[in-house]
Order: structure tokens, then sequence, then C-alpha cells
């Protein structure tokens, strides 16, 4: 076989470049410290580097997502401390509370003082915000203030129920954050009890305000329990004389407890065992304006002397979706016939009419609670003697119901926030009198505020309980991330880095033989025939 002059010239760059490249590479290796630059490199330690490269990113995320939850965790820990300090701080003052004996009216309002600046504490405490300015006891509803209202309205809170998560690990979360609600109002109560406010849809302005409310017999109340009170103002002129008046009524049945009574800012109302005032000038419903048809309204009635409605001659009268249907059944010659007819207890039109709170009378239909009236299902001959329309209806057009006024609800409860309790402590103290009856409504609340305040403390303990476990999940997580990180690195470090020694020696390996191919190269390409001629 015959080897061309430039196959020698073309082997022999082949080769010299290749060696020139694996020097380059060692170089490189070298310079980095980087054994693997390319897959091509070692596919298989490229794929298992991976792998350890997106195993150590998820580790530092893990980590990072442990620091914030152990900081949101500490935080929220030393504010439930702090929370246990200001409450037992009330049970001691509850407890000196209690010495109804010695402790003037005057005393009384000056711990009433101390309890408003105690409540003020929580309630900044209870809106506490983390480092990102999050409320850390809104649930998800975070960006707002969970608690809010004053010691006279009570307290409510705006949050949620839910709990913020955060993931620790592939398969592990653990809750950085706790509901307020859980926390301090879902607090069982030592007694059945109530929670008071006003409709969000009132429009007195400025608002009317309801108190926190106090319960006054516990045994009466117990009886009325479960059932809820609406307090509805009505028109002024369901008084007499006129003035702002309300009617309190069952809020599962509409049944009447009271009606319109006289109403005066502040002053106490008292029923079913509960005491509780409103403050303002609450706005006043509209009086209804009664519906009426008229006989004559379609045509002018006709009355035969020897009119007598043929058997079964009947109509029916709707009012507010109940309808019942009335008989004529007698001769009528004028008006005063008709509306005996009408009226009869004989044929059982005068019940109809009280079962719909319609009346009769000379001029027609009237519904005094401005619901409007429906007269149809009747005959020619009824159209003819009622002057109405009852074949194809007729109805009125003129009833205008009444429009309630500004409402309060009075909820019943078997739980009782921290909060509220306090506030119902201190105005049971700021009211006291010295009376006998005043003695035993504070000594009442002292025993309740005592008892209320103790499971608070409870509830604020089994949820520090769970921190620390929660905490305790997230260190122990921690330090599993720490150890496969260390020995992550430790196998990366053995599949990526190059070993100096070993790519120092291949580096002089390489180098000598591309020397060696230089030097061949030289003298293999000085030979020739032109040489030997």
């Amino acid at each position: 076989m015959r080897i061309s002059s430039l196959q020698i010239f073309n082997i022999a760059n082949k080769s010299m470049a290749d060696a020139n490249r694996e020097i380059i590479k060692t170089q490189e290796q070298m310079s980095t410290g980087v054994r693997v630059l390319t897959p091509a490199d070692d596919p298989v330690a490229s794929t298992k580097i991976l792998q350890l490269t997106d195993e150590l990113a998820s580790i530092d995320q893990y980590l990072k997502n442990i620091d914030i939850a152990d900081s949101n965790l500490a935080l929220e820990d030393s504010i439930l401390s702090n929370v246990v300090d200001v409450v037992q701080r009330m049970q001691v003052l509850a407890t000196a509370a209690g010495n109804t004996a010695t402790l003037t009216p005057n005393e009384y309002k000056g711990m009433a003082a101390e309890v408003s600046s105690r409540m003020d504490e929580l309630l900044n405490l209870m809106n506490t915000r983390n480092a990102n300015g999050d409320f850390i006891f809104g649930g998800y509803k975070s960006a707002s203030h969970p608690f809010v209202g004053d010691a006279f309205s009570g307290f409510g809170y705006q949050g949620d129920d839910g709990q913020q998560f955060i993931k620790i690990a592939h398969n592990s979360k653990v809750a950085a954050t706790d509901s307020g609600k859980s926390i301090f109002v879902d607090v069982k109560s030592a007694s059945k009890t109530i929670e008071t406010s006003a409709s969000p849809n009132n429009t007195a302005n400025p608002p009317a305000k309801i108190n926190v409310g106090q319960v006054i017999d516990q045994q009466a109340y117990d009886e009325f329990y479960p059932e809820d009170i609406v307090i509805t103002f009505n028109a002024e002129s369901a008084l007499s004389p006129p003035g702002k008046n309300f009617t309190a009524t069952e809020r599962s049945t509409g049944r009447v407890i009271a009606a319109n009574q006289a109403y005066v800012s502040g002053e106490d109302i008292r029923l079913k065992g509960l005491s509780f005032r409103i403050m303002g000038s609450p706005a006043s419903g509209a009086p209804a304006v009664p519906a009426a048809q008229l006989f004559g309204t379609d045509a002018l009635p006709a009355f035969p002397a020897d009119f007598t409605p043929p058997a079964n001659q009947s109509f029916t009268l709707t009012v507010g979706g109940r309808t019942e249907r009335l008989v004529l059944d007698g001769p009528i010659n004028n008006l005063n016939d008709l509306v005996a007819n009408l009226s009869s207890t004989a044929n059982g039109n005068a019940a109809r009419l009280t079962n719909l709170g319609v009346s009769v009378d000379a001029q027609g239909f009237r519904m005094p609670l401005g619901v409007n009236i429906t007269i149809a299902n009747g005959s020619p001959a009824i159209d003819a003697v009622l002057g109405l329309n009852t074949t194809a209806g007729s109805s009125s057009t003129n009833g205008v119901q009444a429009k309630a006024g500004d409402r309060f609800f009075i909820d019943s409860s078997e739980k009782q926030g921290i909060l509220n309790t306090l506030a119902r402590f201190k105005d049971v103290m700021e009211n006291y009198d010295g009376s006998a009856e005043g003695k035993d409504a504070l000594s009442a609340v002292v025993a309740a505020t005592l008892s209320n305040l103790s499971n608070g403390i409870n509830s604020v303990s089994d949820v520090q309980a769970k921190i620390g476990a929660r905490q305790n999940t997230a260190e122990s997580n921690r330090e599993l991330h720490l150890d496969i990180q260390l020995h992550s690195k430790k196998l990366m470090k053995d599949l990526r880095e190059v070993d100096i020694a070993e790519a120092a020696s291949r580096l002089s390996q390489q180098t000598l033989i591309l020397q060696a191919a230089q030097q061949s190269f030289i003298r293999v390409s000085q030979l020739s025939l032109f040489d030997r001629l």
C-alpha cells in the first residue's frame, strides 16, 4: 500500500491536534479543579452530578424554609408567653375584685382602668406582625388586622381559621402560624353566654353601638338557650306618643319577645336573663302603607233584588303567598249584605279573612300590613257583585310593607374570647354602685371571669405545646438535611473534582506524546525518493 505525502501530513496533523487537545483539557481541569467539564467527559458521573446538584439546591431551600418557620414559631411563642403574663395579672386582679365587702365603687373604677389598659396591650399582642409585615394570628387573611373592637362593643375576629404551612422536606410540612380564632376566641366559657353585634346594614350615622352585655340571671338564660335575639327598631309611629322604639324577637321563629319598647340611649335592656345597652340614635323603620282593593275598582257593582249566587260561587284571596277561598252564599241586595256575607262566621269567611290578616268594610278589602291583595278565580256573577274582575284577576297596587330600621343581634354561645371576658369584667366594675344587687352581679362576673381566664390560659398553653413540637420537628429535619448535605458534597467532590497529582502525571505523559509526535513528524516529513537518487 502506498501512502502519499498528503496523507502523511494529515495523519501527523490530526495526531498532534488530538494530543494538543488532551493537554489543553488536562490544563483546564488543573486550573479549575473540575474533572468533568462536559457530560462527554464522563456521562455516568455527569448524570449523578446533576442529581446531586438538584438535591443540594433543594436542601438549601429547605434549610431556608426551616429558618423562616423557626423564626415565625419563636415569635409566636414569645407573643403567647406575653399574653399568658397579662392574663395571669388579670387573674390576680379578678381575685382581688371578689372582695366586695371592703372595696368601694371608686376602687373598682380604678381596677377597671387597669383592665382597660391591659386589653389594649392584649389587642396589640394579638395583632402582632412578623418580619414580612403579615399579621401572625390572621390565618390566611394576614394582610389586615385580625382583631378589632373596643371595650364597650366587644372585640371581633376578622381573620379566618387557616394555618400557613412551610415545606421543610420532600414529604414534610410544618405549620408556621396559628389562627387567632382558635387560640383567643374559641375559648370554652364557664357557662352559656352571648355575643352581641350590630347589623352591617344599619344606616344610622354615626352608627349606634350595642355593648358586650351580661348574663344577669343564668337560670333564666339557660332556659332560653340556644335561641338568639334580634332587636329591630320600628317606625316611631308604633309608639304613642311617637318615639324611637324596638321589638325583640327570636331569630329562628320570629316569635315576639317584647314589642314596641320605648328606647332610651344607654339604658339597660333586660330580656331572658340578659342585660345589654344600645348607645346612640339607631335609624327608625318606616310604617306600612295599608293595601286596599275596593269594590267597584274595575266596574260598578250591581245588586239585583233577587240576586242569589248559584251553588259553589267563590273566589280566591291571596296575600303574601297565602291563599284562601271565600264564598258568596246568600242574597245580596246592597253593600251591607255583601259585607255581611264576606265576614260571616257561618260560612267560614270570617276565619279565612282573619287567617290572611285582611279586613272587609263597606268600601272593600284592606290589608293593614301593606302586602298587596290579589282576587282571582271568580265568575261573571261575582264580578258583577264586587265590581272587580275576579275572572281574569285583580290586584291592589297601593300597599307598601313596613321597613325595618337598624337591627342588633344577641347570639347564644358556649364560647367566650379572652378580650370579651375582660370587657365584661371591666363593664361590671365600672357600673358597680355598692348595692346588694350590684355586689351579687359583680361576684357572679368575677367567678365567671376567673374560670374563663383559666380556660384562656389553657388554650394558649395548648398552642405553645404544639409550637414546641413543630420546632422540634423543624430542628430534626435541619439536622437530617445537614447530614445529607455533607454526604452529598463529599460524593460530588469525588465525582467532579480533579486529582491534581494524577492530572499532573497525565499532563507530563501527554506532553511527552505530543513532543514525540512532533519529532517523528519532522523525521518522516524529510523522507523522499529524491534524497536517494
